[in-house]
């Protein structure tokens, strides 16, 4: 299948943090609190936030947590193999509010889980960048940094490339080379994300 998807020119998307969130919630969250960043809970509407809250802390078993266990990590491998065919692999984590995962924070844990399942840190950050723009044909136009192009980034704090959690410690975010405060656009989705 997976020669047959590489030469037939077929990308895929790797959607790994809602099977990840899976695993964690029938695993029990630890310490019974929720396993994403307070800031995910910040930006959910209150029914949406209450609703995951309820799904976080449902009970799961031992052997169904083992059994999403296993699907992710053949999930990582089939991704990794395909790769290494010579595949196109997209991020696109599917951030509907299930599981936890929205947009921007969603794309954040992508990127983790990509590493997770053997990529580099650099590899994972292509995946999630220049291979959309790949796929779009508009690589020349957008997906990694050089002159010309446009000026859609975040700055980090720290070395995502050394060290893939500090994803997280985004400062400053460039879209179309106007700059906007990280804190400040969080504010702006407080209590908003799955409001109708």
């Amino acid at each position: 299948l997976i020669a047959e998807l590489v030469r037939r020119h077929v990308a895929i998307t790797s959607t790994l943090p809602l099977r990840a969130a899976t695993v964690q919630r029938l695993a029990g969250p630890p310490d019974g609190q929720p396993v994403v960043q307070p800031a995910v809970l910040e930006a959910m509407a209150p029914s949406v936030r209450d609703a995951y809250l309820a799904w976080s802390i449902r009970p799961g078993s031992a052997e169904a947590a083992k059994r999403q266990d296993a699907m992710l990590r053949r999930d990582m491998e089939l991704q990794r193999a395909f790769v290494d065919a010579g595949g196109l692999l997209l991020a696109g984590p599917d951030p509907v509010g299930i599981g936890g995962v929205i947009p921007g924070f969603g794309d954040q844990r992508e990127i983790e889980l990509l590493v997770e399942a053997g990529f580099s840190p650099v590899q994972a950050i292509r995946i999630a960048t220049l291979n959309g723009a790949t796929f779009l044909g508009r690589q020349d136009r957008i997906g990694t940094i050089a002159v010309g192009k446009n000026a859609d980034l975040v700055v980090m704090k720290g070395d995502p490339a050394a060290h893939i959690s500090d994803m997280e410690n985004v400062e400053i975010v460039f879209k179309d080379g106007v700059a906007y405060d990280t804190r400040k656009l969080l504010d702006s989705v407080r209590g908003r994300y799955g409001e109708y």
